[in-house]
């Protein structure tokens, strides 16, 4: 997996300040889409044990709330493949962090027949906090949401499997 880039001390992608990471790789291809250089797998560089490591230490300050995935898109099946080892490290190692994701595919997509849906769906999606569910649609677009980009688009709280 490839990493398009990763935000640290990050306040716009999720509550409080987090360590936010960028993966390569998308096929929604959503028009006005705000990172479509990510769509491409092979941009950006490479994550390897080093840049996890550099992320858990960014994540250790008491101030940082946690991390946030996005994209790209993270449930692509290759993209899955990789976080979810990272992400039982993260668990693991810093298991007071909250961690969110976006997504453009929905919860029930994820958890139905879909092409994002592989043999890691279902634990990738056991270690969220909060996921932001939906393609991003230009004509809902919506400035004023918080943690959103489109009105269509959902934040579940994972744990609870509420909408806020």
């Amino acid at each position: 997996m490839n990493y398009a880039n990763i935000k640290y001390n990050d306040i716009a992608d999720g509550e409080g300040i987090r360590t936010s990471l960028f993966v390569s790789g998308c096929t929604h291809h959503c028009k006005g889409c705000f990172n479509e250089e990510a769509w491409d797998f092979n941009y950006g560089k490479p994550f390897t044990s080093e840049v996890e490591d550099r992320i858990l230490e960014s994540l250790k300050p008491s101030y940082i709330a946690g991390l946030t995935l996005l994209g790209g898109e993270p449930f692509e099946p290759a993209n899955q493949r990789v976080l979810v080892p990272f992400l039982k490290r993260v668990r693991e190692q810093l298991p007071d962090k909250n961690i969110w994701c976006y997504s453009g595919y929905t919860l029930e997509e994820l958890q139905g027949e879909s092409r994002a849906h592989c043999e890691c769906t279902e634990e990738m999606l056991s270690l969220l906090d909060v996921l932001v569910d939906g393609e991003f649609v230009e004509e809902k677009k919506d400035i004023s949401l918080a943690f959103r980009g489109s009105a269509n688009q959902r934040i579940l709280r994972m744990k609870e499997r509420q909408t806020f």
